[in-house]
C-alpha cells in the first residue's frame, strides 16, 4: 500500500469515528427528554476521587421534577450563571470574548509580575481563569468531557451545547442542569442542596436562599465551608437584585 493510500484511509477512519461519536452524543442527548441522566462524567470522576482519597463515598443527590424545583432558584442561577440564558442560542460569543480578554490581560499581568520577581523570589500566584461558559455549555462539560483546557475539547463542548439547544427545550436543559451541578463535596443537584444548607425542600426555597445557593456555584468546594460568609451574603444580596427581571424559559 503506498504511503498517500495509507494516510487516505486512515483520515477516512478518523472522520468515521469522529461522526459517530457526534452520532453517540446526539442519541443521548434525545433521550434526555425522556429520560433523565442517571449521572454525568464530572460526577462520576468525582466520585472516583472521593472514594479513592476517603475510602468511603459520601454522596447526596436526589432527582426532582421541574416543577419541584423553585421558580425562586431559577431565576437566581439564571442571574448569576447566564443573564442571557433565555434569549442565546447556547453559546454567548461576546461573553466568550470578554472572557478572553480578561484572561489575555491577567496573564500579562502574571508575566509582568514574573519577570519583576526574578528567579529567586517566591512564587507568584497563577493567574485566575475566568470563564464565560452559558448553563448550556457547563451542562455540556459536565455531563460528558473531562475538566482538562484545550482547543479540542472546547470545540467537542460548542458541538454538545449545540446538539442540546437543538434537542432540548430550555427549560428541560435547565432542569438537568440543576438537578445535576455541585453544590458541595459529594452534593448535586437543587434538591441535595435545599436539604443540605437550609433543612428545606427545593421547592421551598425562598429568593434569598435561592441566591445563596447561586453564589456558590462558581466555586461550591469553596463556599461550602462557610455558606453564610459576608461575600456570600454580599453576592446573594446582588443576586437578589437582579432576579425580578429575569426571564425564565
Amino acid at each position: 500500500m503506498k504511503p498517500w493510500q495509507f494516510l487516505t484511509r486512515l483520515a477516512a477512519l478518523l472522520l468515521l469515528g469522529a461522526l459517530a461519536l457526534q452520532l453517540y452524543f446526539a442519541g443521548r442527548i434525545a433521550l434526555m427528554n425522556v429520560l433523565a441522566p442517571q449521572s454525568t462524567t464530572f460526577q462520576r470522576a468525582e466520585a472516583w476521587r472521593i472514594l479513592t482519597e476517603q475510602g468511603a463515598l459520601p454522596w447526596s443527590q436526589t432527582w426532582v421534577d421541574g416543577e419541584a424545583i423553585s421558580p425562586q432558584l431559577r431565576r437566581a442561577v439564571i442571574a448569576s450563571e447566564d443573564a442571557s440564558f433565555a434569549e442565546h442560542s447556547g453559546v454567548d460569543w461576546d461573553a466568550l470574548e470578554k472572557a478572553w480578554e480578561r484572561n489575555q490581560r491577567a496573564q500579562a499581568k502574571l508575566e509582568k509580575k514574573l519577570a519583576q520577581a526574578g528567579p529567586t523570589a517566591k512564587a507568584v500566584k497563577p493567574a485566575k481563569v475566568v470563564g464565560g461558559s452559558t448553563i448550556t455549555q457547563q451542562l455540556a462539560k459536565n455531563l460528558f468531557l473531562s475538566g482538562e483546557r484545550n482547543f479540542v475539547r472546547k470545540g467537542q463542548e460548542i458541538l454538545i451545547t449545540y446538539m442540546l439547544e437543538g434537542l432540548l427545550s430550555k427549560q428541560r436543559i435547565l432542569d438537568i442542569y440543576l438537578n445535576n451541578v455541585e453544590w458541595g463535596e459529594g452534593l448535586f443537584g437543587a434538591q441535595a442542596a435545599a436539604r443540605h444548607y437550609f433543612r428545606l425542600d427545593a421547592s421551598r426555597l425562598g429568593a434569598n436562599q435561592a441566591a445563596r445557593l447561586a453564589v456558590m456555584l462558581p466555586a461550591p468546594k469553596r463556599f461550602e465551608k462557610r455558606p453564610a460568609s459576608p461575600y456570600v451574603l454580599s453576592r446573594a444580596a446582588t443576586i437578589e437584585a437582579r432576579m425580578p427581571a429575569v426571564e425564565l424559559p
